[in-house]
């Protein structure tokens, strides 16, 4: 068993791909939505494992803006999914000090699930012990665009722009870079998520699927990134 005081060190910012609902609840011979359902269970728990651990900043991706090409039907359930639970995490986030962001565009989402996402964010602005983002009808190449946007309309000179000033437009502007990327499900793919963030990320895949995903996959992820040797492009000290 591993603890904070353990490790070498530990990641600031972790950020996970959540994949595998679907297989999961194949497997089993469940509908996929019953792999949803089970899927966010399991995101409260390693929310709270993350917390003993005290990772400050955890960013999980939860819709992609391909996910929309998925049947109507399961991404109807999906949000309304995300409806039900958004009230008992907003109690959740307030028992824990746990501030909730959202990563992605609001537009085209369901209005009841906009004013859910809206409150989370107003309710939870000031708590300060962990940061967690929820990427949803969220894509890095649409980021990337709307941040483009964002510098044209805000007609910043060319010669200003910079690294620093570009990474103030992106939807994690107050948000450091993820040090520790997880994937779920065996797939070993950004699959368009933080793909400017992620630059200098640790990469850690896992064939177990997000439902199954706890304590012993998060420790493996933890000591894997506690032994990398992370040199931004610099060599290692001699």
């Amino acid at each position: 068993m591993i603890t904070p005081t353990n490790l070498k060190h530990l990641p600031r910012h972790v950020a996970i791909i959540m994949d595998g609902n679907g297989r999961w609840a194949k497997q089993r011979g469940l509908p996929r939505l019953a792999g949803h359902r089970q899927g966010v269970n399991t995101t409260q728990k390693v929310v709270e494992i993350f917390i003993e651990y005290k990772i400050p900043y955890l960013t999980l991706y939860v819709f992609s803006t391909e996910n929309w090409n998925r049947p109507k039907r399961e991404v109807d359930e999906i949000f309304k999914i995300l409806e039900e639970r958004l009230e008992e995490g907003i109690k959740f986030a307030q028992e824990n000090g746990i501030r909730i962001r959202h990563l992605g565009k609001p537009d085209g989402l369901p209005l009841r699930l906009q004013e859910r996402v809206k409150r989370a964010l107003e309710l939870t602005h000031n708590n300060t012990r962990m940061t967690v983002s929820l990427a949803f009808n969220y894509g890095g190449r649409d980021e990337i665009v709307e941040a483009t946007r964002s510098l044209i309309l805000g007609c910043i000179s060319p010669q200003d722009i910079n690294e620093k000033l570009f990474s103030q437009y992106l939807y994690t502007a107050d948000i450091p870079d993820p040090d520790l990327v997880i994937r779920t499900g065996g797939e070993m793919r950004l699959s368009n998520f933080l793909i400017w963030q992620s630059a200098y990320a640790e990469f850690y895949f896992t064939p177990v699927l997000w439902p199954g995903f706890g304590k012993k996959e998060i420790d493996k992820a933890l000591i894997f990134y506690s032994q990398r040797q992370r040199r931004f492009g610099g060599l290692p000290p001699e």
